[in-house]
C-alpha cells in the first residue's frame, strides 16, 4: 500500500527580527552555492567579512518593522496555507523551509513517522531558478535519500504557465486594485544574469540572442526569465491590460555582475514622471508575502513612488492562504498524484 503525503517548501526566515538571529539566518541562506554562486572560500570570505557585518543590522531593522504578534509573515502565512491544504486534501502536508525552522529535516521525519511512503514536494515558487526551486529540490532529495530511503519522491514542476496559478493570481490582483490603477506594474524577483547561463542545458541559448526567450529551446524548462515573461503574458491576457496599461520591472538586485531589469525602483520612479498617479504593484514571483513585498516594494518602494510624483500605491497581496490559491494548489497536488499512481 501506497501512503501519500505532501511536504510544502518556502525560502525561510530568521527566528526573530534579533539582529544575531538575522544574521544565522543570512549565513546560512547566503552560504549556498546557488545562492552566490562563487567558490567556497571566496564566498565565505564575502558572506562572513563583507555582506554579514553591513547587511545583517539594516535586514533585521527592515524585519523589525514587518514582524507580526504571529512572528514571521512568511511562516506564519505559509503554516495556514498548510492547514487549508491538509483539510482540501484530506491527507498529511507538512511545512518546511529551505532555511531556517520548520527545516526539511523536521517535516521529512514526521511525514516517515506517519507512515508516508510517497512524497511529494511542492517548491513554492512558480518559477525555475537555481536560488530557489533548485536548491530546494537538491536539499529534499538529500534529505529523503539519507533519512528516509524507500520512500518514492517526486517533485512538482514550476507552475508559472498553469491555469490554475495564474487564475489565482489574476483573482486576487482583480480583488485589489488593479482595474481601477492608471498602471500595472509586475515587479518579479531579480536574478544574475549568469544564473540563467548556468541553468541553460544547451549551454548556448539564454541571453545570446535579444529574441532568446521567445524563440523556442529546451532551455525554457529552465530559464528563469522566460517563465517569467510567461507569466506576465499569460496574466495581463487574464486582465485585459492594453500594452501600455502595464510594465515589466525586477526587484531585489543585490551584489556585482549584471542582473535581470529593468529595476523595480527605476521603473516606479520613470512611470510617476510620466504622469502615472495611481500604480497597483503584483509581484508574481513570491506566492507567499515576505520581507521582498511587505517591506522593500509596500514600504520601500511605495515611498519611492510617491516621492517622484505618484498619489495612490496599491501592493496586491501575494497568493498567501487565498481561498482560491488553496483550491488551485489542491487541484494540482491531486493531478500530479493521480498521474503518479497510474505511472
Amino acid at each position: 500500500m501506497h501512503k501519500p503525503g505532501v511536504i510544502l517548501v518556502n525560502i525561510g526566515s530568521p527566528a526573530s527580527p534579533a539582529v544575531a538571529d538575522v544574521r544565522r539566518f543570512l549565513g546560512e541562506f547566503l552560504m549556498d552555492g546557488r545562492v552566490i554562486d562563487l567558490p567556497f572560500l571566496v564566498r565565505l570570505f564575502l558572506v562572513r567579512c563583507l555582506i554579514l557585518p553591513i547587511r545583517a543590522p539594516k535586514t533585521a531593522a527592515a524585519y523589525a518593522r514587518i514582524w507580526t504578534a504571529e512572528g514571521s509573515p512568511l511562516v506564519a502565512t505559509s503554516t495556514r496555507l498548510k492547514t487549508a491544504l491538509q483539510q482540501q486534501l484530506g491527507f498529511t502536508v507538512e511545512l518546511a523551509m529551505r532555511y531556517g525552522r520548520p527545516s526539511i529535516a523536521s517535516a521529512v521525519a514526521k511525514l516517515a513517522s506517519g507512515g508516508v511512503t510517497d512524497l511529494l514536494l511542492v517548491p513554492l515558487f512558480p518559477h525555475y531558478a537555481m536560488s530557489t526551486y533548485e536548491t530546494v529540490v537538491v536539499a529534499v532529495r538529500e534529505v529523503v535519500t539519507r533519512c528516509v530511503p524507500g520512500a518514492r519522491l517526486t517533485v512538482l514542476p514550476p507552475f508559472y504557465a498553469r491555469t490554475e496559478y495564474i487564475n489565482a493570481l489574476t483573482t486576487v490582483a482583480r480583488e485589489n486594485s488593479t482595474q481601477t490603477a492608471e498602471h500595472v506594474l509586475l515587479s518579479f524577483h531579480s536574478l544574475p544574469e549568469r544564473h540563467l547561463r548556468k541553468t541553460d542545458p544547451t549551454g548556448t541559448h539564454c541571453l545570446a540572442r535579444t529574441d532568446c526567450c521567445t524563440v523556442p529551446s529546451p532551455a525554457h524548462a529552465t530559464c528563469y526569465k522566460h517563465q517569467c515573461l510567461i507569466t506576465a503574458e499569460a496574466f495581463v491576457k487574464a486582465c485585459g491590460l492594453a500594452p501600455q496599461k502595464y510594465s515589466i520591472a525586477f526587484q531585489c538586485q543585490f551584489g556585482p555582475g549584471r542582473w535581470l531589469g529593468p529595476p523595480t525602483v527605476g521603473e516606479l520612479r520613470r512611470l510617476a514622471g510620466a504622469g502615472i498617479k495611481k500604480i497597483a504593484v503584483v509581484c508574481p514571483s513570491f506566492v507567499t508575502d515576505c520581507i521582498e513585498t511587505i517591506e522593500e516594494i509596500g514600504i520601500g518602494a511605495r515611498a519611492e513612488f510617491m516621492s517622484a510624483g505618484g498619489s495612490e500605491f496599491t501592493l496586491v497581496p501575494c497568493l498567501n492562504d487565498h481561498p482560491v490559491w488553496v483550491k488551485a494548489l489542491a487541484t494540482m497536488i491531486k493531478q500530479m498524484l493521480e498521474h503518479n499512481s497510474g505511472a
